[in-house]
């Protein structure tokens, strides 16, 4: 009896440590504008980039804009509001809801009122922001002229 105290202590204090997440988040929102505009309706992606050796850095996040082009990330598969701390490759594209998955009808795309530049929509995407535990204020004011060298990311 007296090996098996012992034991059950270091498991409970084990469990009690251990956390379902083994990332940091950071609370982000921000603006999206293009040429000074807000964007409506854009969908915004945050992809955590592997550094340090570290091959599973969390998932990713994503915010779609209100009319004034405001946002506020939510980590994928969890729906908690957040991002994981770390450097992020960024992505912007207009959004288009999902369509009815039993109409065969070709699906028909808007047109939206402030489009986002196709290089920003990319994987290789010029936009980055480094999530810092805490608040964090990821505003892109994007361009619709090509980007010359690669920005900084979010000011």
């Amino acid at each position: 009896m007296r090996c098996r105290l012992p034991v059950l202590a270091g498991v409970i204090v084990f469990v009690i440590g251990c956390s379902n997440e083994p990332y940091q988040v950071g609370q982000v929102s921000g603006r999206i504008t293009v040429d000074g505009k807000p964007v409506e309706k854009a969908a915004i992606m945050f992809q955590p980039v592997v550094r340090n050796g570290n091959i599973n850095p969390g998932p990713g996040s994503y915010g779609i804009t209100d009319a004034d082009g405001r946002y506020t990330l939510k980590l994928v598969g969890v729906e908690r509001s957040g991002a994981t701390v770390g450097l992020h490759k960024v992505r912007v594209e207009n959004y288009v809801p999902p369509g009815d998955p039993h109409d065969d009808r070709p699906v028909r795309i808007p047109k939206a009122a402030v489009p986002v530049p196709a290089w920003y929509v990319k994987f290789d995407s010029p936009l980055e922001f480094e999530v810092k535990a805490g608040n964090n204020e990821a505003d892109f004011p994007l361009s619709s002229k090509p980007p010359s060298t690669k920005p900084a990311g979010a000011k």
